[in-house]
């Protein structure tokens, strides 16, 4: 049963989502804090698999806390609360380490699987909205410079596995395509991911169109 925090500074998105969330029976929100500082000592405390975390709120802000949590050892799944899906900062959370994002206004019977599927690891992210933040991001040249320098420490195998990465695929649909076993497919992911300093796939992913490794 995965374990959910909730940080937001406004108490009805925080009523709202522990109602929502807290009628699946599969899922516990263990706890709901109203900034930053709060949810990372909630990390600690309650140990969730899942931190559905806010970017704008006064005292730490959803950035910061983000940063801080992925500091820690073995940190969960954070996945963006947002208002709208244009949000600037939505790709510095992603950098960060943020594994996500869901825009408030995400239906509720939608919002269940989403929380789901970012327990097991899976990037939460809406085509649309991915597109416009790939597209951000491979504007950048320091972006493109740093992550081309990254890459190269990595064999043409890694290479491989960070381009499928990059398109979103699973270890199985890399597997498949580069026919090898998924567990193999799973320690090259976990050594690509060391090797570029990366906390999950979507960072990895976000690296891999900044080096221009696949196509926006």
């Amino acid at each position: 049963m995965p374990k959910v925090l909730v940080v937001d500074d406004e108490p009805m998105v925080r009523v709202f989502l522990r109602t929502i969330l807290g009628s699946a029976e599969d899922i516990e929100v263990v706890a709901d804090e109203d900034d930053g500082a709060a949810g990372l000592a909630a990390v600690g405390r309650d140990r969730p698999d899942v931190v559905l975390m806010d970017l704008r709120m006064p005292g730490m802000d959803g950035l910061t806390a983000i940063e801080r949590i992925n500091e820690l050892p073995e940190p969960p799944n954070i996945v963006v609360l947002t208002t709208f899906d244009a949000d600037p900062y939505v790709l510095r959370a992603l950098r960060a380490g943020a594994t996500g994002f869901l825009v408030k206004s995400t239906p509720p019977e939608e919002l269940i699987g989403l929380v789901r599927s970012a327990a097991q690891g899976h990037t939460v992210l809406s085509p649309t909205v991915a597109r416009r933040l790939i597209a951000a991001s491979t504007d950048s040249l320091s972006a493109r410079d740093r992550a081309r320098e990254l890459i190269g420490s990595l064999t043409e195998r890694e290479l491989q596995v960070l381009a499928g990465l990059g398109e979103g695929l699973s270890n199985a649909q890399i597997a498949a395509r580069l026919y090898l076993s998924e567990a193999t497919i799973k320690g090259y992911v976990s050594r690509t991911l060391e090797k570029l300093g990366c906390v999950n796939r979507t960072q990895a992913g976000l690296l891999a169109h900044d080096a221009g490794i696949v196509d926006s």
